[in-house]
This record gives C-alpha cells, sequence and structure tokens, in this order.
C-alpha cells in the first residue's frame, strides 16, 4: 500500500508538469516569417536642408545678464560606508 502511494506521488511530481508543458506547448502559435516589401519608398514631401545663406547669419542666442551662483558642495548622502565616513 506505501508503495503505491509513493509512486503515486512519484507519477503527480513528473506527469504534471509535462502536462502543463505540453498544454502550453500546444496552445502556443506559431508565428509568420516577416514579409519584406519588394521596394521601400520614402515620402517626397520629407523637410529638407535649408541652403546656407551669407547674407543673413542665423543669430545666436545672447545669455542673459544675470550670474547664477553654484549651490554649496554638501556630502549629505549616507548610503556610502566608506573609509572616512563619520557614519
Amino acid at each position: 500500500m506505501v508503495f503505491s502511494h509513493r509512486m503515486a506521488a512519484l507519477a503527480a511530481v513528473v506527469v504534471i508538469p509535462l502536462g502543463i508543458a505540453a498544454t502550453s506547448y500546444a496552445l502556443t502559435d506559431s508565428p509568420e516569417s516577416p514579409k519584406v516589401p519588394p521596394k521601400v519608398e520614402l515620402e517626397s514631401g520629407s523637410p529638407s536642408a535649408t541652403p546656407t545663406s551669407t547674407a543673413s547669419p542665423t543669430p545666436t542666442p545672447t545669455p542673459s545678464d544675470e550670474v547664477v551662483s553654484r549651490p554649496p558642495v554638501s556630502d549629505d548622502d549616507d548610503d556610502d560606508d566608506g573609509p572616512g565616513d563619520d557614519g
């Protein structure tokens, strides 16, 4: 009696995953191979590069007169536990 319970448990351990894998394989779709068009055409109305003219160069943006100072540098991160760390 004990032998049959062990065989049933072993069969369940083997058969159930195999059944799931077989069902999953049977239900998957096989993808079609990609179809490549015979000729690729670009749009004819695509924007082209504007010709450069020496008569009117594009103006460069002028920086503002306000000078902003850099924020003070501080070591507030507590996530590094390297040498020289007080924490």
